[in-house]
């Protein structure tokens, strides 16, 4: 085992296994991706990569469960008391499961935290949904009484890719709502950021283990793209939920089309902050500040253009700089810490790379916060302002964002909608009314006024992708559905009609 050593939380890095067919097994083979410490940019130990027979053995085994309805034909209330059984098991996991995610990712902890509530709670609010009757529904004709049943029944085995910035809590909403679903599940973390998910993968498989529950229904392979590949084109895997970047999207998408698998796909964004003409300019640096900076603002709702009046740019953009300047730099299992490093050094260097085009094609690029300056993997937040909009229509996924003044409504919405993107988007404003009359005419999926919060703005409500952000719906019922399809039965009575 190998722990964080000085750190003021002690992390034990899980071994790299995965979990197949009822065997934990350690993974021997090894990528050339080497992990990291970021905080003191010190190297690990290769990736983990799950041999092909490996794969092949997980994709037979949910295949087997899926055709013997090992999972399927437990009723829906079961399958609510094991996912509550695994809420209730990975609750005691918390600590080291967020510790985990703070040391893999350079998220402070404190953050970690917050977001790694989602862990045990999606299991517990997928269980809800199904004792909610999520799964099916009955419609009754007024007329004549008849009555017609919806189910909404598996698709069948289920492969869930989840990416390094917040790894634990995405595989918790993605595995349990397939599970829900009655879908044999695989899940594959992504290699950066393994050991959180691996924790949480043990979990699911213990206690389904221990209800006796088909092996063959959860699974966790460890590797990079080409594992994801070998899971996602077999014909066996009839739906795919995947949370990444647009090229690993559009693959996902062309391996999957084909055969009209069941597909669910987030790929980011490069979201708004538009700032209304009537708005206190210390909550618009507030907001912009949070945006650029939560979860080392590398997350796919996190700033990526911020939209000024033009005669509050230099007000709102020094004020910002301000804040950035407060924040306190380091060790990401440190409780006081507000800002960490960046997940792996090979992202630094896109990072810093996309910073040097940016100011090459006009930009100046704005920081005030005092980083580490040796040993890890740390970048300042940085404002880049002068640039026109059609220069920075790409996501930048870290604490990075273009600013761009604006001279009337019109102009604001042109440049907040000048991308192909549409996850988020935000406005502050004093004035509600017209500010959510703005929100309104965002494309984007889910738009927040006077905001900043990572949370969705309610826990019952979708959360679309529109444009390049992606393909169908997440969401506390979305997710579930999207590894079902509909069956209608129902007697309708035509033979009597005709009086046959």
């Amino acid at each position: 085992m190998t722990t964080t050593g000085e750190a003021l939380v002690n992390v034990a890095l899980p071994d790299a296994v995965d979990v197949v067919a009822g065997r934990v097994r350690p993974v021997s083979r090894r990528l050339a991706v080497v992990l990291e410490d970021p905080y003191r940019g010190t190297p690990l130990a290769p990736a983990a990569l799950s041999d092909e027979v490996v794969v092949e053995d997980a994709l037979a085994a949910a295949w087997d469960a899926h055709n013997s309805g090992a999972w399927s034909s437990v009723p829906a209330q079961r399958r609510a008391e094991l996912l509550e059984a695994i809420a209730a098991a990975l609750e005691h996991e918390l600590p080291r499961i967020t510790g985990l995610e703070a040391f893999a990712t350079g998220v402070p902890v404190r953050q970690t935290g917050v977001v790694g509530m989602i862990v045990p709670g999606a299991f517990a609010l997928a269980a809800q949904m199904l004792r909610a009757g999520v799964l099916s529904e009955e419609q009754v004709d007024e007329a004549t009484g008849r009555r017609t049943e919806v189910l909404r029944l598996p698709l069948g085995p289920a492969v869930c890719l989840v990416p390094w910035n917040a790894p634990a809590p995405m595989a918790a909403h993605k595995v349990a709502s397939a599970l829900a679903a009655g879908c044999p599940t695989i899940l594959k973390p992504s290699e950066y950021a393994p050991y959180a998910t691996t924790v949480l993968a043990t979990v699911v498989a213990g206690v389904l283990a221990d209800a006796g529950i088909d092996p063959g229904v959860f699974q966790l392979v460890q590797g990079g793209a080409e594992v994801g590949a070998q899971l996602v084109a077999d014909p066996r895997v009839r739906a795919v939920s995947f949370t990444g970047g647009k090229v690993g999207g559009a693959a996902v998408a062309a391996a999957t089309t084909g055969r009209l698998a069941g597909l669910q796909l987030e790929l980011g964004g490069n979201n708004p902050l538009v700032v209304m003409p009537d708005a206190d300019p210390e909550d618009a640096a507030h907001a912009a500040v949070d945006l650029l900076t939560t979860m080392n603002g590398q997350w796919c709702r996190a700033l990526g253009r911020l939209v000024v009046p033009a005669d509050r740019h230099d007000e709102v953009v020094e004020r910002a700089l301000s804040r950035l300047a407060d924040l306190s730099a380091g060790d990401p299992l440190d409780e006081r810490t507000d800002l960490g490093p960046i997940a792996h050094s090979s992202h630094l260097r896109r990072l810093r790379t996309t910073l040097a085009d940016l100011e090459a094609a006009g930009g100046t690029v704005r920081t005030a916060t005092t980083v580490p300056d040796a040993g890890g993997s740390f970048l300042a937040p940085a404002l880049v302002t002068g640039l026109d909009p059609d220069a920075a229509t790409e996501e930048i996924f870290g604490p990075v964002a273009t600013v761009h003044s604006y001279g009337d409504e019109q102009e604001a919405l042109a440049i907040a909608n000048g991308t192909a993107y549409g996850l988020e988007g935000y406005v502050v404003g004093t004035d509600t009314d017209r500010a959510l009359a703005v929100a309104r005419r965002i494309e984007a999926g889910e738009v927040k006024v006077n905001g900043s919060s990572i949370m969705s703005l309610h826990l019952m409500t979708p959360r679309p992708a529109w444009g390049m952000s992606g393909a169908g719906e997440e969401g506390t019922v979305e997710t579930i559905r999207c590894f079902t399809g509909a069956r209608v039965v129902g007697v309708e009575g035509s033979f009597a009609l005709h009086g046959r």
